[in-house]
C-alpha cells in the first residue's frame, strides 16, 4: 500500500520539494496510524525548504508540523479507537528528562517535532505516539483543528502562560495578518484585554478589527508605531507587547512598554540580532520572555478555552495536498490573513 506525501529533497526553494509516492507507515506499539484529512503551513515549513540550518534533521524528509484526521489503527488497550477524529501535538517529548519531569515537554532535551526530527504531518497516513494525540474539538472542522498544533498553541503559550495576560489590561500585537498574531488578539480579546494590532498593510488592519481588535496601527517604519500607541494610551504605554518579527520592530517593541511590562517573543523574521536597549530594560523594569510552541496541558487548556469562548481560527485558504508548492508560495509572500491550510485527505 502507499500513499502521498510532500518531502524535501534538498535545500532551497520549491525546486527541493516533491511529491512521493511513500509506503503507509507502520504502527508500532503505543502508536496511533491516523488518516490524514488536513494540515496546516508554518513559517517552520519554510525554513526546513530552504536551509533547516541548526536543526538536526536527515533528508529526504516529510514536511508537516500541523495536522488533523481519522484514526485508523490502535491499541486494544488505547482510549482511541478506530474512527475517532484527532488533532496531532507537533513534539514528541522524551518524558524522562529534567523538564518532561516538570511537565515542560516543550523544552525537552532529547524531544523530536514532526517535520524537522522525524517525518512530519504533510502526508496521507501518519503514525504517532499516543501521548502526542489530542481528541479533536468538536466544533471546529479539520481544517480549523490542524492550525491549533503550531498557531494557536504559540500564541496561547505566549498570551496566557508567559505573559499572564489579565482582563482590562492592554496588549500590543506585532504583524496582524500571520497566523500567530491573528490568535493572539482572538484569544486577548476573549480574555477581556484591550489590543493594539499593527501591519505594513491596511488593509489587514481594516479586516483585524472583526476578530478582537480594538485599535490598529500602521507600521511606516521609524517611530511612527510608538508615537501612536503612546497617542492610544495616554502617553503610559502597552502593559504587554507580542511579537515575532524580530530585529526590525525591536526598538518600537521595547519603547510601547509601559514600567513594568512583558515582552513575549517567538520569532524573528527580520534577523535575530536586535539592539538589547539595556538601560530601557532594567530601568524600567521590563521582562522579556522566549516561547516556542507549547506543552500537552497547555493545549487542552488552548481547546478547553477556544470552545468555552465558541472561538474559531481563521482560514485564509486551502489548498490540496498536490499544490502545496502553491500554498508555501502564499505563506512566503506575506500577503494570508490567518491560516493557510491543506487539504489531505476526505474526513
Amino acid at each position: 500500500m502507499k500513499m502521498l506525501g510532500a518531502r524535501i529533497h534538498g535545500h532551497g526553494g520549491n525546486e527541493v520539494l516533491r511529491l512521493d509516492d511513500l509506503p503507509i507507515p507502520d504502527r508500532r506499539p503505543g502508536e496511533l496510524l491516523i488518516r490524514m484529512v488536513a494540515g496546516g503551513l508554518n513559517r517552520v515549513d519554510l525554513y526546513m525548504r530552504n536551509s533547516g540550518a541548526g536543526m538536526t534533521h536527515r533528508l529526504p524528509i516529510t514536511l508537516g508540523l500541523d495536522g488533523a484526521g481519522v484514526i485508523e489503527e490502535a491499541d486494544d488497550d488505547s482510549p482511541f479507537r478506530s474512527g475517532d477524529p484527532v488533532v496531532i501535538y507537533p513534539g514528541q517529548p522524551c518524558g524522562a528528562c529534567e523538564f518532561c519531569r516538570k511537565g515542560e515537554e516543550v523544552l525537552c532535551t532529547r524531544g523530536r517535532i514532526f517535520g524537522e526530527q522525524v517525518d512530519g504531518t504533510f502526508s496521507e497516513f501518519v503514525a504517532a505516539p499516543a501521548g502526542s494525540v489530542m481528541r479533536k474539538p468538536r466544533s471546529l472542522d479539520f481544517v480549523e483543528a490542524a492550525s491549533l498544533s503550531v498557531a494557536w498553541l504559540t500564541a496561547w503559550r505566549m498570551i496566557a502562560t508567559k505573559a499572564r495576560l489579565q482582563a482590562a489590561e492592554t496588549v500590543l500585537i506585532f504583524g496582524i495578518g500571520g497566523s500567530v498574531s491573528l490568535a493572539a488578539a482572538q484569544i486577548a480579546r476573549a480574555l477581556g484585554a484591550r489590543t493594539i494590532v499593527t501591519s505594513r498593510d491596511p488593509k489587514k488592519l481594516e479586516r483585524a478589527r472583526a476578530f478582537g481588535a480594538d485599535e490598529t496601527v500602521q507600521d511606516r517604519g521609524g517611530a511612527s508605531i510608538v508615537d501612536r500607541v503612546m497617542e492610544l494610551t495616554n502617553k503610559r504605554g502597552v502593559d504587554v507587547v507580542i511579537e515575532n518579527v524580530g530585529e526590525a520592530v525591536w526598538p518600537s517593541a521595547m519603547r510601547s512598554l509601559v514600567r513594568g511590562g512583558r515582552l513575549v517573543t517567538c520569532g524573528a523574521t527580520t534577523g535575530d540580532d536586535p539592539s538589547a536597549d539595556l538601560r530601557r530594560l532594567f530601568i524600567r523594569q521590563i521582562t522579556v520572555f522566549g516561547s516556542t510552541l507549547g506543552n500537552r496541558a497547555e493545549f487542552a487548556e488552548m481547546t478547553d478555552f477556544i470552545e468555552g469562548k465558541g472561538l474559531k481560527p481563521h482560514i485564509d485558504e486551502v489548498f490540496p495536498l498536490r499544490d502545496i508548492a502553491a500554498g508555501l508560495e502564499r505563506l512566503e509572500s506575506g500577503r494570508q490573513f490567518g491560516k493557510i491550510g491543506l487539504a489531505i485527505g476526505k474526513a
